[in-house]
């Protein structure tokens, strides 16, 4: 299934930068347990893809899954051999830019048992170091 911006207009757009640490979505607001990101990335659609489809299986469709990344940005790439000029590629991926300590899933629902095994398996299909983290206290757990 690909997740893919519905409509896009005229122009494709500058490379983002993903340096630096998030602004928004840094403290959990929908469930109970998350994923933060402890370094910046593009994460591709088929990353977010594999995660949720890892967590999903493991909690055997029970409890609730929020993905608080959108791959909104259209990386290009021109065709190899391709002599200068002649503009800009044709989209090839869609990425989301992740920063510093954005939480990118949320589980509710579950267990802690059941949501910290779910999380580790879904880190293990993200290029980035990732942390666990709880809504109660400040705990977590490094990749």
């Amino acid at each position: 299934m690909a997740v893919i911006p519905k409509r896009t207009k005229y122009r494709r757009p500058h490379r983002l930068h993903y340096d630096g640490v998030s602004r928004g979505n840094t403290k959990l607001s929908f469930g109970e347990y998350g994923l933060q990101a402890c370094e910046g990335a593009w994460i591709t659609q088929q990353q977010i893809e594999a995660a949720r489809v890892a967590m999903t299986r493991y909690m055997k469709r029970g409890g609730k899954v929020f993905i608080n990344i959108f791959p909104h940005l259209s990386l290009t790439k021109i065709p190899l051999e391709t002599r200068m000029g002649k503009g800009k590629g044709q989209p090839e991926v869609w990425v989301a830019v992740v920063k510093k300590n954005k939480i990118m899933f949320e589980i509710s629902g579950v267990t802690e048992d059941v949501a910290r095994e779910a999380l580790r398996l879904a880190m293990h299909k993200l290029p980035i170091k990732c942390k666990f983290v709880k809504k109660e206290s400040g705990e977590t757990r490094e990749k």
